[in-house]
């Protein structure tokens, strides 16, 4: 550099870049890298420093995406301790934490080529006892080899392991082909990035001329044709400044005047006068090289970086598919989607099927049990009520329960072991808050928690949950009273006013029909579909009072406690002082702790609180022995139960397959009946009981109708002896003293049953009546001539009363 330097190719270090790029500053010269890939080398920061392929944050943008797209939650990373290494994992711990996943150790290797094999097999071996066995390795070529090599003789290069490495693998694999045999070993199933380059005629021209200089002994990695393209990049750029008048001219800085250096005398170096101006010229390009479009961002970038993802297979290497900034992950090559736009969603990522460590096809898990003889704490809730749900038997470590049982059913068909141990919280005295037994799993005390643990809004920013093995929701218990039959009931399937109403349109619509009918018609009623619709509805309504026990309650639901001042109860505890507090704005002066089903009833009976606010599950088992209480309204929070475990724990996921086995198994209905499932009442009535009507039910209605009847039959015969005594005195036998009351009697008895005949001639009544009427003298008289004379004289006049 003491020589007049216009431009700088290199270094390979991001160590030397950073050297160089503060000289670079100071005497103005472009300093180009295709190597020195440092995320952390700011343009802003080192102005003339340029690098002429695709940087560390892509690579690592595209190592994330390939974590989230397979589903891992955490990694493991190896790197050497140099500054591009431990820069590149930093900025894939930031890509990893966009896709809620995250680095869950770190082991810094010395930096290459210091690396020895006792380094390298205690971090391998620190590495094994981990849960993760996702790993990502990121160092130069002899490290990562190396790596491999201790990886391969621990057998963690078998089933179960997914091992990522940077690009620093597939310079191995270009460079080398064939891989020697030992090398292919190590590497089977590993995936690395490349990167991608299009094919073209200019490029394989290239490969061609290459392979007949160098008769093919020597393979060729995309980082040579970057080094290319960048010598190329720099003539173009002084070509355009000389076309454009520009001059190549160099002079003293004197800041430089006075410093020295061991190899490097600084007062000979000369600041290059057009150094901006070939900056600019280079940031400026446009062209078309081996590598592709060569362009830059206004950041300094190149524009479209992408790399191809490899899955290292036999002595060989095998393409699975692409990352780019532009569309994410593909199995097409990237320039066939530029021209469309960027499609970063979920769906439209995709790639090949991979061959894992271990010769296996099905995507690894990503992590185990920890081989480390540690048992994992789960924490679970000392109850002293509803001990169904969770009992830890007194004097032993015994713990059983509904939650405990379905825990352990779960864990029954977890395709691993899963050692553990249960650890109680609470005094045992009162139920502990489960708010605190749940933030224990984030301070670290406990690796998870089991047992009746709602699954509610606050408690899902701090754990994951299990899908619920339980549905559960808030609900109001309030005391009701039953309302029995009496003689009345008949009448409360109407309201007064639909009574009334009824019994108007009856009297309405019987009068018309009487008025226009009862001249001609028989039968003085209506059409029967007129009364069809009101007495089936009274029957149905009346069917339901009668078979249903009627229970009655002031309290309707959590709409009436809302809109009164009473007080109200809850569990010790539970989730629900809170909620009624922050959601429903109930004050706290008005909740009444409770702990027990006892101190329920007791509360309740004593109207020391209005209604209890449970969650549906505790207030079914209450209800299964308290009677005389009941269930106001319907829901009105929707939830469930599940078990906890920290933030981004596989186990909640492979919790949540098992509980999903249970249901569909039918292993869960059969945990719930066997722990949830109490008998009723015994108070109460059974079921045929309950439906059997009885006479008190109706004798009211029996009462009202045969009173009704009663004064119809009276008011009936009243009409018919009016009638009857208008007949003449001659047309009744009075001979006989003796017999002229039963006389009178049967005559009028005929009188009422005689049928009234349709209008006929009136020839035709005269000589029926008479020959009626002369039937019954007959049998009471012998003068039959005499009686039928005197009916042919009054027969009209008769039979017109």
């Amino acid at each position: 550099m003491e020589t007049d330097t216009v431009a700088i190719i290199g270094p390979q270090s991001s160590e030397m870049a950073h050297v160089l790029s503060n000289l670079a500053n100071e005497l103005q010269v472009p300093l180009l890298s295709f190597t020195a890939l440092d995320p952390s080398l700011s343009p802003l920061q080192y102005p003339f420093f340029v690098q002429t392929a695709p940087n560390d944050e892509f690579q690592m943008t595209a190592i994330a995406e390939m974590v989230s797209y397979f589903s891992w939650s955490e990694v493991i990373a190896i790197f050497s301790d140099d500054d591009q290494s431990r820069n590149g994992i930093i900025t894939l711990g930031d890509k990893l934490a966009d896709r809620r996943c995250r680095i869950s150790y770190k082991a810094a290797l010395p930096p290459d080529p210091s690396a020895k094999r006792g380094d390298v097999l205690r971090e391998l071996n620190k590495i094994q006892m981990m849960e993760s066995r996702i790993i990502v390795l990121h160092s130069f070529s002899r490290t990562g080899l190396f790596v491999f090599e201790v990886a391969k003789s621990l057998g963690m290069m078998g089933k179960g392991y997914v091992w990522i490495a940077s690009t620093s693998l597939s310079t191995v694999l270009d460079s080398f082909s064939p891989l020697k045999p030992e090398i292919a070993n190590s590497i089977q199933g590993a995936l690395t990035l490349r990167p991608h380059t299009p094919d073209s005629k200019r490029k394989r021209d290239f490969m061609s001329r290459w392979n007949q200089l160098s008769n093919g002994s020597i393979g060729f990695n995309p980082y040579g044709l970057y080094a290319y393209d960048t010598v190329w990049m720099i003539a173009r750029a002084v070509r355009l400044l000389l076309d454009q008048g520009g001059k190549i001219s160099f002079s003293n800085d004197t800041r430089l005047d006075g410093i020295s250096g061991s190899t490097l005398n600084l007062s000979a170096l000369n600041a290059f006068d057009g150094g901006k101006q070939l900056l600019s010229k280079i940031l400026e390009t446009n062209m078309t090289g081996l590598t592709g479009h060569v362009q830059f961002n206004r950041d300094r970038s190149l524009i479209n970086p992408s790399y191809d993802i490899i899955n290292a297979v036999g002595n060989g290497q095998r393409l699975v598919g692409y990352w780019s900034n532009h569309t994410g992950l593909s199995i097409v090559p990237p320039e066939t989607l530029y021209s469309e736009k960027p499609n970063r969603s979920s769906s439209n990522q995709h790639l090949d099927k991979v061959v894992w460590p271990g010769g296996e096809t099905a995507r690894p898990r990503g992590w185990v049990f920890p081989n480390n003889g540690r048992e994992l704490k789960i924490g679970i809730p000392r109850r002293v009520s509803y001990r169904d749900f969770v009992l830890l038997v007194n004097g032993t470590d015994k713990v059983q329960g509904y939650c405990i049982d379905v825990f352990l059913a779960a864990i029954k068909l977890l395709p691993y072991a899963f050692p553990y141990r249960f650890i109680p919280f609470g005094d045992g005295h009162k139920n502990p808050s489960y708010y605190e037994l749940v933030n224990k799993i984030k301070s670290g005390v406990f690796d998870g928690v089991v047992g009746d643990i709602a699954i509610v809004t606050n408690r899902t920013r701090i754990v994951d949950f299990t899908l619920p093995y339980i549905e559960s929701g808030l609900v109001v218990v309030a005391p009701v009273k039953k309302i029995s039959s009496s003689a009345w009931s008949f009448a409360r399937p109407f309201t007064p006013l639909m009574w009334a109403v009824t019994a108007a349109f009856f009297l309405i619509v019987g009068s018309v029909v009487w008025i226009l009918e009862h001249r001609r018609n028989d039968e003085f009623r209506g059409p029967p579909k007129q009364q069809f619709v009101t007495i089936l509805c009274y029957t149905a309504s009346l069917t339901s009072f009668l078979t249903v026990q009627q229970l009655s309650s002031p309290i309707k639901g959590i709409d009436t406690l809302i809109g009164s001042n009473e007080r109200i109860g809850f569990q010790v505890g539970s989730f629900t002082e809170g909620y009624l507090m922050e959601e429903l704005n109930i004050p706290k002066s008005r909740l009444v702790p409770l702990g027990s089903p006892e101190e329920y009833a007791l509360a309740l009976e004593r109207r020391n609180v209005a209604a209890v606010i449970d969650e549906r599950p505790y207030v079914d088992l209450f209800l299964s022995e308290h009677c005389e209480f009941s269930v106001r309204g319907q829901e009105f929070t929707k939830s469930g139960w599940g078990f906890a475990f920290p933030r981004d724990s596989p186990l909640a996921i492979d919790m949540s397959t098992a509980i999903l086995s249970l249901s569909e198994n039918g292993e869960l209905q059969k945990i719930h009946d066997r722990w949830l499932s109490k008998s009723a009442c015994s108070s109460e009535n059974s079921e045929d009981d309950i439906e059997q009507l009885d006479l008190k039910s109706f004798w009211g209605l029996f009462v009202i109708c045969g009173i009704a009847c009663m004064l119809a039959l009276l008011v009936y015969f009243w009409l018919m002896f009016r009638k009857f005594s208008r007949l003449p005195p001659e047309e009744l036998d009075t001979t006989s003293p003796s017999t002229s009351r039963s006389t009178r009697l049967q005559t009028f008895l005929s009188f009422v049953d005689e049928k009234v005949e349709k209008p006929k001639s009136s020839s035709k009544r005269k000589r029926e009546s008479m020959s009626r009427i002369g039937y019954h003298i007959n049998d009471e008289s012998p003068h039959r001539s005499g009686m039928d004379g005197n009916m042919s004289q009054n027969g009209d006049s008769w039979l017109t009363q």
